[in-house]
């Protein structure tokens, strides 16, 4: 039996071994595929030469850091624009819109998860819906819809403010849709048993049920900032100054020079992209386990 099975199993750990250093092979092709991007944004802008950029952009050398490197692409963003202000826009704008999204998609998920109403399926197939219906489809009415509401102080118009960007953003029923799929896949039995004790459902919702939600509260809370570190066509439909707006239309500038200095956008560009790669490096645990565990699907 032994001179049967050993080369057997010596010739099945030679396809496993080699099944596997072909996996990561491919992986890491992949991987570098998908890195090339980010290493020529980074490398280029730590070029101070102009003409050496856009010299080796047709080149291996596009990846490479030579000549003259130092930080001066990122000083003149910083001369030629208020970095600062389109900063702290953009983190005010996407933090409120994330954080209260995360309190309101999930309450209304768990309310179709949880509860037993009349038009609930309605209601879940209108969120089912919304999911296909593209934003630049209702971004006309929304505009005229905000043109025309009222606001404290007696403003009669939403328009160049902050709100603006976060109110119509709150609610997403995607989010919903994500919240209420891992939601109806968590047992009921703690549930049941605190509210026989006499907990209401605010309370068994805030202290049992968010505790265990983290992983797709960690996913919808980085697909929400991907969302909306993004945006580009409402702010530069809703806003008319630099005041309140985010860092994407601050690009527009660069863009609009000419000749562009493709040093200074990469470091605009680079700039943006080190708090989306923080974010996620932060949730990044609770988002895989997400994925896992709820399965997502397109």
């Amino acid at each position: 039996m032994t001179a049967t099975t050993t080369p057997y199993s010596i010739g099945y750990r030679i396809r496993r071994g080699i099944r596997t250093g072909l996996t990561y092979v491919l992986m890491s092709l992949v991987a570098i595929f998908f890195l090339f991007p980010i290493v020529f944004m980074l490398v280029s802008s730590f070029k101070n030469n102009e003409t050496q950029v856009l010299t080796d952009m047709s080149t291996l050398y596009a990846f490479v850091p030579r000549g003259e490197l130092g930080l001066q692409n990122y000083s003149d963003v910083f001369d030629q624009l208020d970095f600062g202000q389109l900063m702290l826009n953009s983190v005010l704008i996407v933090g409120a819109t994330v954080l209260l999204g995360l309190l309101v998609n999930s309450l209304m998920a768990y309310a179709l998860a949880r509860l037993r109403f009349k038009g609930r399926s309605v209601v879940l197939a209108a969120v089912v819906a919304l999911i296909i219906i593209p934003f630049e489809s209702v971004a006309v009415p929304l505009l005229l819809l905000v043109n025309r509401f009222p606001w404290f102080g007696g403003a009669t118009s939403w328009l160049d403010s902050y709100h603006v960007q976060i109110i119509p953003f709150v609610a997403d029923a995607f989010s919903i849709f994500l919240f209420y799929q891992f939601f109806i896949g968590l047992p009921r039995d703690l549930e049941e048993a605190a509210l026989v004790d006499g907990a209401g459902l605010f309370r068994i919702f805030w202290n049992i049920v968010l505790p265990l939600s983290r992983p797709v509260f960690a996913t919808v809370a980085i697909l929400q900032f991907l969302t909306h570190w993004g945006d580009f066509l409402w702010p530069l439909m809703v806003t008319r100054g630099p005041e309140v707006r985010p860092l994407m239309i601050g690009m527009q500038q660069f863009f609009g020079l000419d000749p562009k200095i493709w040093g200074d956008i990469m470091a605009f560009a680079s700039m943006i992209t080190v708090p989306v790669l923080i974010v996620f490096l932060l949730f990044q645990k609770w988002f895989v386990q997400s994925v896992a565990s709820t399965g997502i699907k397109g």
